[in-house]
């Protein structure tokens, strides 16, 4: 089957009901996606599929093809995303395990909410962090989008 990550179409040769993690992972060697939960709760496997925010660990590859699949190493290679950048400013990592798929939920929110409330950001960000994280992950967010304690709670209203 033909899939299209990182803007690179791959030829692969598995069986259509294999996870999309497994072909990232381990046919296509792309590590920065994590296995974790393996039920799509914990969301440290998420990537992109035409933008949305997917948990890789149970979609199966053939629902992958003709689409476009965007994994952690597809926004940054070199970590100079704005989102990478605020993560780092904001020491948002302890163990670091969930932090690609917290990455990957922070952007697909912010391209479709560049101003976010922290109501839009609990709606987004489903993804656990065992280490809990959660309110350097919101401070951020709020980064990137340019918003300030004070006007984060004048979008709230």
């Amino acid at each position: 089957m033909e899939l299209r990550v990182n803007n690179e179409i791959h030829e692969v040769d598995v069986e259509p009901e294999m996870p999309l993690l497994w072909v990232i992972r381990d046919i296509l060697n792309l590590k920065g996606t994590k296995f974790a939960c393996g039920i799509s709760q914990c969301g440290a496997c998420t990537v992109h599929i035409d933008g949305e925010p997917v948990r890789s660990c149970s979609y199966p590859a053939s629902a992958a093809q003709g689409k476009e699949i965007t994994t952690i190493e597809g926004i940054s290679l070199d970590a100079s995303h704005p989102v990478q950048q605020a993560w780092v400013k904001h020491q948002v990592p302890q163990c670091g395990y969930c932090q690609s798929g917290q990455i990957m939920a922070a952007v697909s929110l912010l391209e479709k909410k560049a101003r976010p409330t922290d109501a839009d950001i609990n709606a987004a960000m489903t993804n656990i962090c065992r280490c809990g994280t959660y309110k350097r992950i919101r401070d951020a967010i709020h980064d990137v989008a340019g918003n300030t304690a004070e006007n984060t709670l004048a979008y709230e209203a």
